[in-house]
C-alpha cells in the first residue's frame, strides 16, 4: 500500500540521517504546498505524499498553531505569514553565500556580477559584487524587476513549461523598458528556446540601452536562482561572450554544489 511504503521510506531516511521523522514530514508538506502555489486540501497532500490523512491532519494542526500554515475559511490550507520572515532571512543568507563566487566572476570577467531569484512573478536581486572598472553597472540588492527584459529572468524561465511562462507574462504584462525589449509572448518563448539551445541567456540592451548581460541558472538550486555578469555593450561583445559564458557556467555549478550539499561550508 502507498501509505505503508511512504512510512517505511520515511523511517529508513530518518534512521539513516539521525533525524526526526515528524519534522521531515512537516517540511515535506510545506514544500509540497509551496510547489502547489496556492491552497491545498488534506486529501491532495495525502495523495501526493502517501501519508495517511490522520497523520497529515495532526501535522497541519501543529503547523497552523505555529503560524507556518493558515487554514482558510473553505477548510483548505495555505502557507502562513510566519514563513515570510524565514524566507527573507534565507534570501539574505543565500546572497552572503554567493558573494565569494560572484567575486570570482568579477576577477575572471572584469564585469559586475549578480545573483537573482524568482520571487513570485518578479526577479529580485539578492547579491552583487561590482566591477572594478570606473564605468560599471550597478543593480541595487533588493531591486525587483519583471523577468521578460532581463538575462536572469530568461535564464530562470527557460526551465519552465511554456504554459506557465505564458500565464506569468499574462499576469505581469510585458512593458518595454527600451526599444529592444521583447514585448510579445511568442517572441519571449522563442528567446527561451535560444537559451535552452545555447546554455545561457542574453539581455542585449533590453533592460537598459548600452548594457549587455549574460546569465545562467544555478542548477538544482533549492529556489529558482541565476547568476549573471553585466557591463557596457562595448566590453561585453560577442568575442567576450565566448570567454565569459564558460566561467559563468563553472561558477554556477560550484555554487549549486554548495547550496545542495547538506552541511557544506560555503567558500570564503
Amino acid at each position: 500500500m502507498p501509505t505503508s511504503s511512504a512510512s517505511t521510506t520515511d523511517s529508513a531516511r530518518s534512521a539513516a540521517s539521525g533525524g526526526v521523522q515528524s519534522l521531515e514530514r512537516a517540511f515535506d508538506l510545506l514544500e509540497r504546498m509551496a510547489d502547489a502555489g496556492g491552497e491545498v486540501g488534506l486529501s491532495e497532500l495525502s495523495a501526493s505524499s502517501g501519508l495517511p490523512l490522520p497523520t497529515i491532519h495532526r501535522l497541519m494542526r501543529t503547523l497552523v498553531a505555529c503560524g507556518y500554515v493558515r487554514q482558510q475559511p473553505n477548510r483548505r490550507y495555505a502557507l502562513g505569514p510566519r514563513l515570510i520572515r524565514l524566507g527573507e532571512s534565507a534570501s539574505r543568507l543565500l546572497g552572503t553565500w554567493a558573494r565569494p563566487y560572484l567575486a570570482r566572476l568579477v576577477e575572471e570577467t572584469g564585469e559586475t556580477a549578480n545573483m537573482a531569484l524568482l520571487d513570485g512573478d518578479e526577479i529580485v536581486y539578492v547579491a552583487q559584487v561590482p566591477s572594478k572598472h570606473s564605468m560599471r553597472m550597478f543593480t541595487e540588492v533588493g531591486r525587483r524587476v519583471l523577468p521578460h527584459s532581463t538575462g536572469v529572468g530568461k535564464a530562470l524561465l527557460a526551465g519552465f513549461p511554456a504554459e506557465e511562462v505564458r500565464a506569468l507574462l499574462g499576469r505581469t504584462g510585458m512593458p518595454a523598458a527600451t526599444d529592444k525589449t521583447i514585448t510579445t509572448p511568442e517572441g519571449f518563448l522563442a528567446a527561451l528556446e535560444d537559451v535552452r539551445r545555447q546554455g545561457y541567456a542574453i539581455d542585449d540592451n533590453e533592460q537598459e540601452i548600452g548594457v549587455r548581460c549574460l546569465a545562467v541558472p544555478v542548477p538544482d538550486s533549492p529556489t529558482a536562482a541565476a547568476i549573471s555578469i553585466s557591463g557596457p555593450a562595448g566590453r561585453v561583445t560577442e568575442t567576450a561572450t565566448e570567454r565569459i559564458v564558460p566561467v559563468l557556467q563553472q561558477v554556477a555549478a560550484e555554487l549549486s554544489e554548495v547550496l545542495t550539499t547538506s552541511g557544506s561550508t560555503p567558500a570564503t
